[in-house]
């Protein structure tokens, strides 16, 4: 899948009965080919970081902090505003708030979380969309995180430290650009560093994304969309629980071992087994109307309802990262990379779904075979008196 530096690099980690048995990595980290991958090599994992806003939440419902039956505006009451008073929280994880477009937002609003979060507060729904899933590509980040801020007066980049990556024990999820001293270092997106502007489309694109009907266009268009992946990567510097991750494969593993195993990991329960129980919804094959492919999204997670084609349930990103529990299995994987060249983006969107029955095999032959846990690569998690200190 890597064979040259041109082709970027890439990590997968498998976790068994909340144990790790598989852990490579490959490739390069950087354009240049210079730096190789390594056990602690993140990858922004674009909406592969909707799992992680996600299970943050899990952690404070499961301390009954939230409830998913209430509305949001009995938490965050600023959302209460353009008749979105009776919307809650499962409403918003199922993506069926009528919230998924920008509306004409700028890159600049974008890169300022608290203002993306005051304008989804204002915001009316989109009555196309209300009620019907309908895929909230990057405002799913900021329903999510200022719900969390609402309960706790703390931003989702802390909260995945504080919920996932300290109890986890594991560095490799933050939210944007990891600090300069963190273990985790983030890799460059390997892309086209040049765009060709269309004038045409440039004049188009913009009205046809803030009429109701414009779909997905209307989720995801911002003028200058291609610029903030390439060169240092300026959306990094953001804070968009929807899309700006920066995790390890072994991160998004370890993070969906409890999910696959009964809310429970070494050695201590990280959610309850009701609320865990929960988290697997029910089939749902109908089209999500801004993406057209069915999600069966379930609080927070999607699903593949296709005849069995990738049990479990998890969160994919561009270009194909993602984490998965499967609790039918025990199994849970995360798989990162950095490559989003154009010939390749269909196959590598796609491609998680061979590259997930391969490891289900792998997974029934450890089982016939026995299997042994992989020995603890990656750096773990060092809270900011330690880090201090050392």
């Amino acid at each position: 899948m890597f064979p040259g530096p041109k082709y970027g690099g890439g990590a997968l980690s498998v976790y068994l009965d909340g144990e790790p048995v598989v852990d490579v990595w490959t490739g390069w980290s950087d354009r240049a080919g210079s730096t190789h991958w390594s056990a602690d090599t993140g990858a922004m994992v674009f909406s592969a970081t909707k799992g992680m806003a996600s299970t943050v939440i899990h952690r404070l419902a499961d301390r009954g902090l939230i409830d998913y039956d209430a509305p949001v505006a009995e938490y965050w009451h600023e959302f209460g505003a353009n008749g979105k008073a009776t919307i809650t929280v499962k409403d918003v994880m199922r993506h069926r708030a009528g919230l998924s477009q920008l509306n004409g937002a700028s890159m600049a609003d974008l890169m300022d979380h608290l203002a993306m979060e005051e304008r989804l507060a204002a915001a009316p729904v989109n009555k196309v969309l209300y009620g019907k899933g309908a895929y909230h590509a990057l405002t799913y980040g900021w329903l999510m995180s200022g719900l969390a801020r609402s309960v706790t007066g703390k931003g989702m980049r802390q909260l995945i430290r504080d919920e996932l990556a300290e109890p986890l024990g594991i560095d490799g999820l933050h939210l944007g650009r990891p600090p300069v001293d963190s273990p985790t270092k983030p890799s460059q997106i390997i892309i086209p560093q040049g765009v060709v502007k269309n004038a045409v489309l440039g004049s188009i694109v913009p009205k046809l994304a803030a009429l109701q009907w414009s779909g997905g266009l209307g989720a995801l268009y911002f003028p200058e969309m291609f610029s903030v992946v390439q060169g240092d990567i300026p959306f990094l510097d953001a804070e968009i629980p929807a899309a700006n991750g920066t995790a390890t494969a072994r991160g998004l593993a370890k993070m969906y071992a409890p999910l696959a195993c009964g809310g429970r990991v070494d050695g201590k329960q990280f959610l309850s087994p009701e609320l865990t129980a929960g988290l697997i919804g029910r089939p749902n094959r109908r089209p999500d109307r801004n993406i057209v492919f069915p999600m069966a999204f379930h609080l927070g997670y999607h699903s593949i309802p296709l005849g069995g084609l990738m049990p479990g349930f998890g969160h994919a990103g561009l270009g194909g990262s993602l984490g998965w529990a499967d609790p039918s299995t025990g199994m849970s994987f995360g798989y990162v990379h950095n490559r989003l060249l154009t010939p390749f983006v269909i196959a590598d969107q796609a491609g998680f779904v061979t590259t997930a029955a391969l490891i289900r095999r792998g997974a029934t032959a450890a089982r016939r075979r026995g299997y042994r846990p992989v020995p603890a690569f990656g750096a773990p998690h060092v809270g900011e008196e330690q880090s201090v200190a050392l």
